[in-house]
C-alpha cells in the first residue's frame, strides 16, 4: 500500500463540534479568565474608571501565553478612562489570576475595547429610522 493513501473520515465534522486537532483547553482557560476578571471588577477593584466596564469575552492563544479580554462601556466617552483604569489594574488582575486559577504560567493580559455593541446600537437606530420612514409613506 502506498503511504500517500490515508484513511479519511467519510463525513465532515458537524457544525459546532470541535474539529480534530483543535484543542479545547484554550477555550476553557479563556472562559475561566473571563469569569475571574469580571468577578474582580465587580468585587475587588474599587477604581471608579472601571465601574461601568463589562467583560464580554476572552480569547487565549494556543500556547496559553497571551489572553485578550474584550470589554465594553455603556458610555463611549468613558472608554478612554476605562482603558486607563484597566491598564492600571492589570498587575493586580494578573496576580489574582495566578492565585485563583490553576495555571503553570499566567498569560499576559491585553484589554481591547469591543465596539460591537456600539455598532449594533447604530444599526438598530438606522433600522428604526427606516421603519418610521416606511410608516410615514
Amino acid at each position: 500500500m502506498s503511504a500517500a493513501r490515508r484513511k479519511t473520515s467519510p463525513n465532515p465534522p458537524l457544525p459546532g463540534v470541535l474539529e480534530r486537532g483543535r484543542k479545547r483547553r484554550p477555550d476553557r482557560v479563556a472562559d475561566e479568565i473571563r469569569q475571574e476578571v469580571a468577578s474582580l471588577l465587580l468585587r475587588k477593584i474599587k477604581d471608579p474608571r472601571v465601574e461601568q466596564v463589562t467583560i464580554l469575552r476572552a480569547t487565549v492563544s494556543p500556547d496559553l501565553s497571551q489572553a485578550r479580554i474584550y470589554y465594553s462601556v455603556l458610555d463611549n466617552e468613558a472608554a478612554a478612562e476605562a482603558a486607563k483604569g484597566l491598564a492600571s489594574a492589570k498587575g493586580f488582575i494578573r496576580s489574582s489570576l495566578a492565585r485563583n486559577l490553576v495555571l503553570r504560567v499566567v498569560p499576559n493580559l491585553v484589554f481591547e475595547f469591543d465596539r460591537s455593541l456600539a455598532e449594533q446600537q447604530k444599526l438598530e437606530r438606522i433600522l428604526q429610522e427606516i421603519r418610521t420612514d416606511e410608516q410615514e409613506e
